[in-house]
């Protein structure tokens, strides 16, 4: 019995010695995990928003409420500040910055038509893919404040793939009541 144990324990103790402590590994897997997720999410939001029409672009489900247009701008435009927050600058043609939210603000009220907001949304999708996988994973515990909030930059990267989430739930909404069946669900409908 006890040399079953020790065999047991014996190699145990060998791959607890040579493998990363699972927090380690975790956070070392975490930013690829993040940005996978979002390309998926970046594969749908991106798909409603083609399969809309110009028209349905106006369409908004309340008077004050964004119209469908103006949520792919809204995410578009989150997806330049939430990097540039973090020290990942957008770039300049946005007029974003990490410290200032009326230009995100100013940027989501432009006025473009359908494939012009497409661009910008896979490009703004570019964009947040590219600096979370740049991010050093030694900032990952460095401190941010952003709308009077304190975060870290590894919060803050999980709060910019839960927002793209929170919108894609607000678009499938948005595309059903238009009649518009998402595409990655048009066998089940």
């Amino acid at each position: 019995m006890l040399r079953t144990i020790r065999s047991l324990v014996a190699p145990a103790a060998l791959v607890m010695m040579i493998t990363p402590p699972l927090h380690a590994q975790a956070a070392g897997s975490l930013t690829a995990d993040l940005v996978k997720d979002l390309s998926q999410v970046e594969s749908k939001l991106v798909g409603l928003a083609k399969a809309m029409t110009a028209d349905q672009y106006k369409w908004r489900p309340g008077e004050g409420v964004r119209s469908v247009g103006e949520v792919f701008m809204h995410v578009a435009a989150d997806n330049y500040f939430l990097p540039a927050a973090m020290g990942m600058a957008a770039p300049a043609s946005t007029g974003i910055t990490g410290g200032e939210y009326t230009a995100v603000m100013a940027f989501e009220k432009q006025q473009l038509d359908r494939d012009a907001i497409i661009d910008q949304l896979e490009s703004s999708f570019a964009h947040l893919k590219k600096s979370l996988g740049e991010m050093p994973r030694e900032r990952m515990r460095e401190s941010v404040s952003v709308f009077g909030q304190d975060f870290t930059i590894r919060e803050f990267m999980i709060l910019a793939t839960t927002h793209v989430h929170e919108h894609l739930g607000q678009m499938i909404a948005y595309a059903r009541t238009n009649g518009v069946v998402p595409p990655w669900s048009a066998g089940g409908n």
